[in-house]
């Protein structure tokens, strides 16, 4: 009897060492990357959405006692009245948001279809070409477009030409350059998860349907489409997130003649301070950001996907 409770007693030993070396090992792993994310994004984050809930000092800086007064700000009611300024930039931003995704949709299933129609061996390559330029800074690729827009450039004159924009005129800055500059830098993001749907497409409900005499739309849309759901909800959020808030590009191609939610938080930062206005003008994005995570997430469980269990 003695004998089986010591060797219970030392297989309990045995898993609990197990266990601890386990999650050593893990911690060893994680835990630099844990402490990172931590201290430079979690902990400025929770900083930054305190100030949102302080009065404005004297120099814009946040100062005691808390107050509300940031939050009615942002519903746009100061010491002038209700303003519906913060609501059409709101809105202007959200357009630009859904305007972006729905460029990159347009371009993104042509350039996919073409690349899942290769042969194997050259599919990553030709994906790489796609990756490749969002390994340069977007400032940099940025600053790039304002050369091919720009009134001297070729695309510019023949723009003049066709009459689309005045003499000596380019076509940056504006609203048309802001958007090739948005839908050019979050396109990847579009191709990349519909790519990974794209490869799991189930070609036999496509033969069926060809056998069927569909047509190519009809057969698009009921066979291939429905199976991209997934990758599409990915891709909408990796875009329309991201373009909602975006300050480099409706900075630099926009030329500041439409202002969005991103360059309204840097200004108060910057330009004119009132951080603690800044702080819930960066509080409603998250707020916005946590939204759209939802309704993916919801969307997703809905159409039985797993892409769902990323957030």
């Amino acid at each position: 009897m003695s004998a089986i409770t010591g060797g219970a007693s030392i297989q309990g030993s045995a898993e609990r060492a197990e266990r601890l070396a386990r999650a050593w090992r893990l911690w060893m792993t994680a835990g630099p990357g844990l402490f990172w994310i931590v201290v430079f994004l979690l902990l400025p984050s929770l900083i930054l959405l305190g100030i949102g809930f302080f009065s404005i000092g004297n120099y814009g800086n946040p100062h005691l006692p808390l107050s509300l007064e940031p939050m009615r700000e942002v519903a746009g009611y100061s010491i002038l009245g209700w303003s519906p300024d913060n609501l059409a930039t709101i809105l202007r931003s959200l357009l630009q948001a859904i305007s972006a995704a729905g460029l990159t949709i347009l371009l993104a299933y042509p350039v996919v279809f073409f690349i899942i129609t290769r042969p194997p061996a050259l599919r990553p390559l030709l994906l790489l070409f796609v990756i490749l330029p969002s390994w340069t800074n977007q400032v940099v690729r940025t600053y790039a477009w304002m050369e091919l827009l720009g009134p001297g450039s070729t695309l510019s004159h023949l723009a003049q030409g066709a009459g689309l924009i005045p003499p000596h005129l380019g076509l940056m800055p504006g609203i048309l350059a802001m958007q090739i500059g948005l839908t050019y830098n979050y396109l990847p993001y579009m191709v990349v998860p519909l790519y990974a749907a794209a490869e799991k497409l189930d070609w036999s409900l496509v033969e069926a349907g060809r056998d069927l005499y569909a047509s190519g739309r009809r057969l698009f849309w009921s066979a291939v489409f429905p199976q991209t759901i997934p990758g599409l909800l990915s891709g909408i959020i990796l875009v329309a997130i991201p373009a909602f808030g975006d300050y480099v590009v409706p900075t630099l191609l926009g030329g500041g003649k439409s202002m969005m939610i991103g360059s309204l938080i840097a200004s108060q930062f910057l330009d004119t301070p009132n951080w603690p206005y800044g702080a819930a003008l960066t509080i409603f994005m998250l707020i916005f950001t946590c939204a759209g995570l939802i309704v993916f997430r919801v969307m997703s469980k809905r159409l039985g996907s797993s892409e769902g269990s990323m957030i």
